[in-house]
């Protein structure tokens, strides 16, 4: 994939410098403007370096996976918005969602740790409560 895209990047970027040609060549000496040979020469390896800089950008993006998903929250940390009386609202990672507490009620602006999950709603317990109690049988999918 990436060598193909590499051949598509190297194809298209010949392409644009073909058309940067055509036009000083043709193009502007039909409206008679006339610029430099020298500025031509550097737009056209400015618009490779940027070619370059962006394949070697995008690549890196295309490369790294995704992390998505309730299971990915397990082990992160976050703060109660709206006390968990057993349920409530955590925010972690800047994102707001729904919770319950396995330590009976945590109150607003406590830390967290996501432990599981049930459903759409995060299981949470106190940050440095070592206590697992009322996690037996439920869902963690």
């Amino acid at each position: 994939m990436t060598t193909a895209r590499l051949i598509l990047a190297i194809v298209s970027t010949l392409a644009v410098e073909a058309a940067l040609f055509t036009i000083w060549r043709w193009v502007l000496p039909e409206w008679e403007i006339e610029i430099p040979l020298a500025a031509l020469i550097a737009v056209m390896v400015a618009y490779a370096i940027f070619a370059v800089v962006d394949f070697w950008f995008i690549t890196l993006v295309l490369k790294k996976q995704a992390v998505i998903g309730l299971s990915t929250m397990i082990g992160s940390k976050g703060k109660v918005t709206s006390p968990l009386e057993p349920e409530g609202l955590v925010t972690i990672k800047g994102e707001l969602w729904g919770a319950k507490s396995i330590d009976k009620n945590i109150g607003s602006g406590e830390l967290v740790t996501v432990v599981g999950q049930d459903g759409l709603k995060l299981i949470v317990r106190k940050v440095g409560s070592s206590s697992l109690k009322g996690t037996e049988g439920r869902p963690t999918h």
